[in-house]
């Protein structure tokens, strides 16, 4: 099983070209199954043609114990993906994971700022020293242009087209998307940029105080302190910015598939999560404004 699961990790890597975050999430979901099927299923070739659905609905009743529903449903696509390689490869005559049940998800709304709150966290507690031009660029990028923090820590300085206010984004899948950088955005790009002295094409766009590319679990510590100084008492995350992009663009009348370009979906469904929370704070505003809809 760990020879075949060796291979399938350099399949995601050479073939599906996968982000080496989505690569650990698949092997490390694989690893528990693995550590399942010792348990339960033995091991060799014989163990490998005896899995079937009964013995992934035991492993996914034991996942239940300690997962949530998400979690489990990311665990079972993995199998999936994996039995089909498997199959492929001549490994497998079936995928014994095709005809298990999706565990129900919750229904999810991103966590956004208001557009007051996006204003505030971009123009309060910024000082002028390095550090700080630094920060606020980062946040108006995300919030101009609807970045992954993963995107964001990876561009180089050459990455940016300040003469055309645009930026070239490497996402998922290493696909590339060309992406405009709004007005205050570019501004502070440029204050932040000339600081530094107009640095090297292929420098990291940004910076930690040591001088190495600045890492997301750094991006995500920065925002929290921002938030604190802008007065914001919520739980945003980097990617809550890109949330707030996507949201804020429905709102003013931008069309859905547009803002699927934008923020590198593959599929419109993911995309269409924005309209319910557009729905939701529609019909929010309405129960308190309508005379025959609001509470007594």
């Amino acid at each position: 099983m760990q020879s075949l699961i060796d291979k399938f990790a350099r399949y995601l890597a050479d073939e599906r070209n996968l982000s080496p975050h989505t690569r650990v999430a698949y092997l490390r979901d694989l690893g528990e199954f693995k550590s399942f099927l010792d348990q339960h299923g033995g091991s060799g070739q014989e163990a490998l043609a005896a899995i079937d659905s009964f013995l992934l609905r035991r492993h996914l009743a034991e996942l239940h114990k300690r997962n949530q529903r998400t979690s489990i449903a990311r665990k079972l696509s993995t199998l999936r993906t994996f039995f089909r390689y498997l199959v492929r490869q001549g490994h497998l005559a079936s995928n014994p994971a095709e005809g298990l049940s999706t565990p129900k998800l919750n229904r999810y709304l991103p966590k956004t700022l208001s557009v007051d709150e996006a204003a505030a966290l971009m123009e309060r507690g910024y000082g002028c020293g390095l550090l700080d031009l630094r920060d606020r660029a980062i946040v108006e990028l995300f919030y101009s242009s609807g970045l992954r923090v993963s995107e964001l820590t990876g561009l180089d300085v050459g990455a940016l087209d300040l003469r055309e206010k645009l930026v070239r984004v490497l996402g998922k899948g290493n696909k590339e998307r060309i992406v405009p950088i709004g007005r205050k955005a570019h501004e502070a790009l440029l204050a932040y940029l000339e600081v530094r002295s107009m640095p090297d094409e292929k420098e990291p766009l940004f910076l930690n105080a040591r001088g190495g590319r600045l890492t997301p679990r750094s991006v995500q510590r920065n925002l929290k302190t921002r938030l604190i100084k802008a007065g914001i008492i919520k739980d945003i995350s980097p990617h809550a910015l890109r949330h707030s992009f996507a949201t804020h663009l429905l709102d003013g009348g931008a069309d859905l598939r547009a803002i699927q370009e934008l923020l590198g979906h593959v599929s419109l469904s993911t995309t269409q999560k924005y309209t319910q929370v557009s729905v939701d704070q529609l019909m929010s505003v309405y129960d308190r404004a309508h005379p025959r809809s609001k509470k007594k």
